[in-house]
């Protein structure tokens, strides 16, 4: 009986190894998603290391000398028109200028970039791709769209609108970086929330006042309907509605309406005039249009007056162009300027 236990264990020893070292190797991993935002940029550089060597696989099997990190160096010196300098490559990708050099002096050492005094400027160096480096060009950008496709269909994994998440993500990083957060009590300043029937009364009292003032006290139809029935106005056609909390208060709220299956509207934008400044409008906006591409929407839609100047600069910055509306949407008759975004 104990040799045969013996010859057992002698049988499945490896397979056993192999499933001990797995769970290792899973614990270990589980370790930083256990830490949850304590390790976000911990977690942060575990996808990109693994990026970075996947690209370089990519690479290496289309036979094609090339590492994934030269990517935005190369990329930035091929798009330029002219001789590029080492502080503008460093400056369009945010990168240290010893990142910066440490690349060149790769790409140079491969035949694919051409770095030379600047006649413009002795301290610095100017950069162009070489002969080898627009061939090499030619037969990266093919790949590239690959590249880009398979990247796409990963990321969507985490979320259909990762890009602009990670867009917001680095603005607020840069803005007010992460050094400067640790030391505030004001972590969860602003939160945007959707619509709860407990929050119903908060729409009226927050977008009521300012209609009533600005139409003097004489409510179109369709904002005396939807004032005080936002679920049966939009929730129940295929809309949504936003609220932002700031701390325990409501102080901001959003329309999220649904003009056909491919086009939405935002409507109602309102602040609490104590809360402004506070950037809530554009995270109600940026909710409305996260919510759109989760939604595969391809358009969004906004009406507002020409006496907004600072409203219209907003919607420039976040992507809407100039418009004329579409037929499906129901143009107010306060209405002087159509906007919209693709998405």
């Amino acid at each position: 009986m104990i040799l045969w236990l013996a010859d057992l264990i002698l049988i499945y020893k490896r397979p056993f190894i192999y499933l001990q070292n797995a769970f290792y190797k899973y614990s270990y991993m589980d370790i930083l998603s256990g830490l949850g935002h304590l390790a976000g940029a911990s977690r942060f550089r575990r996808i990109s290391e693994r990026l970075y060597l996947d690209g370089d696989k990519i690479y290496q099997d289309a036979g094609i000398k090339f590492k994934a990190s030269w990517f935005s160096v190369f990329y930035t010196i091929a798009n330029s028109e002219h001789s590029i300098t080492i502080t503008e490559i460093a400056d369009q990708i945010d990168f240290t200028h010893i990142t910066v050099k440490n690349v060149l002096r790769e790409l140079e050492k491969e035949g694919l970039v051409i770095v030379s005094p600047n006649p413009n400027d002795k301290r610095s160096k100017v950069v162009h791709l070489s002969v080898d480096g627009h061939a090499q060009l030619k037969r990266l950008s093919p790949l590239w769209q690959s590249f880009s496709l398979a990247i796409k269909s990963l990321f969507e994994y985490g979320h259909p609108d990762i890009l602009n998440i990670l867009d917001r993500i680095d603005l607020e990083s840069t803005k007010r970086p992460i050094n400067e957060r640790v030391f505030s009590n004001d972590f969860d300043a602003v939160r945007i929330v959707d619509y709860q029937p407990s929050l119903k009364h908060h729409f009226y009292d927050l977008a009521a006042p300012w209609l009533l003032a600005v139409l003097k006290g004489n409510l179109e139809e369709e904002d005396k309907y939807t004032l005080n029935n936002p679920e049966e106005a939009y929730i129940k056609e295929g809309g949504f509605l936003f609220f932002a909390k700031h701390k325990s208060s409501v102080v901001g709220c959003v329309v999220l309406k649904r003009l056909d299956d491919d086009t939405f509207e935002f409507a109602k934008l309102f602040i609490d005039p104590e809360y402004r400044k506070l950037g809530i409008a554009t995270k109600l906006i940026q909710r409305c249009i996260t919510r759109c591409i989760e939604n595969e929407a391809k358009e969004l839609w906004l009406q507002t007056t020409v006496s907004m100047p600072e409203a219209h600069k907003l919607y420039y910055k976040l992507g809407f162009n100039d418009g004329e509306a579409p037929p499906q949407m129901d143009v107010l008759k306060r209405t002087e300027k159509i906007m919209f975004k693709p998405l």
